[in-house]
């Protein structure tokens, strides 16, 4: 059954967007407008591609807008649509209050974390780096503030249920994520519209924040602990962790493709030496005279 109760436009970019837009389409809510990132560059050729939510969109027929700025233009574009919400997902830029403030009921947001807890730019990293295992999901009305507007919904996430071992990478912890809240919008959204839930304000006492790794936070150096050098292995994999070891008299970068913790200890399986190809840890270690993490694979 489509949902016609109501119109709502959807901004949103990368894959993960386009996640969301499936539950809700399943669920019968369909989006009267996409508004999503200009087409960029790619590949060897700098090809112009479009942004997989715009692919999405085109593929239903509907109507796609790709604003360079959020200029008066672009505000008048988006009033005569006469949205009741705006969802946001991922786009990709922070959007100005004057767009926020289009619909009458608002603009909502998906955030990967229990707010006021774990606000910022890397909340699903950051937990699985402060090995928190209390993980969840916030629906919440955006403002000017990131990540600050009250709360519509929040819902913890069933590690056991789910069958995800800890500390799992931030990639599955991700799609876990994105399922319960694409799953929790759904059943909200009419609610929200039809004025029946009141969004609760955020305790910002209690507000935490993450910040953007740099390729320095990425680094496994031996004389750390062991399980937290695991843990940020796992946190940090969707860019990847890498450890310094030397060639020929030179430092040269090992990433890290994958590891494991067992009987306390941390254990490289795959990596990536360099100006080499993917290799087990076990070949790695074979050409050198000592093994740069300080372990003996087993």
């Amino acid at each position: 059954m489509i949902h016609t109760s109501f119109s709502f436009a959807f901004f949103g970019t990368p894959e993960p967007a386009v996640e969301i837009l499936e539950i809700l389409r399943k669920k019968g809510f369909i989006p009267a407008l996409i508004v999503t990132n200009p087409d960029k560059p790619k590949g060897r050729n700098l090809k112009l591609t479009p942004p997989p939510v715009k692919v999405w969109a085109l593929a239903r027929n509907i109507p796609v807008i790709q604003p360079e700025v959020f200029d008066e233009s672009v505000k008048n574009q988006l009033s005569t649509v006469a949205c009741d919400v705006f969802i946001v997902v991922a786009y990709g830029s922070i959007l100005p209050k004057h767009i926020l403030d289009i619909p009458k009921r608002g603009s909502l947001n998906i955030h990967y974390s229990l707010l006021p807890k774990y606000r910022g730019a890397s909340p699903v990293e950051s937990q699985i780096l402060a090995d928190d295992r209390e993980v969840g999901v916030s629906i919440l009305l955006l403002d000017e503030k990131m990540d600050h507007g009250p709360i519509v919904a929040q819902r913890n996430v069933q590690l056991t249920t789910c069958r995800l071992p800890w500390p799992p990478t931030s990639m599955e912890l991700r799609t876990v994520m994105n399922k319960t809240a694409g799953e929790l919008l759904a059943e909200v959204l009419s609610d929200w519209v039809a004025g029946k839930i009141e969004a609760k304000s955020q305790d910002h006492s209690k507000a935490t924040y993450t910040k953007k790794f740099t390729t320095a936070d990425r680094e496994i150096r031996r004389e750390d602990d062991a399980y937290q050098n695991y843990v940020k292995i796992q946190a940090l994999a969707a860019r990847g962790t890498y450890f310094l070891s030397e060639r020929d008299g030179k430092k040269i970068r090992v990433s890290i493709k994958s590891a494991e913790f067992k009987n306390g200890k941390l254990i490289i399986l795959r990596v990536v030496p360099e100006g080499k190809k993917e290799m087990s840890y076990e070949e790695f270690v074979r050409g050198l005279r000592y093994s740069p993490l300080g372990q003996s694979p087993e």
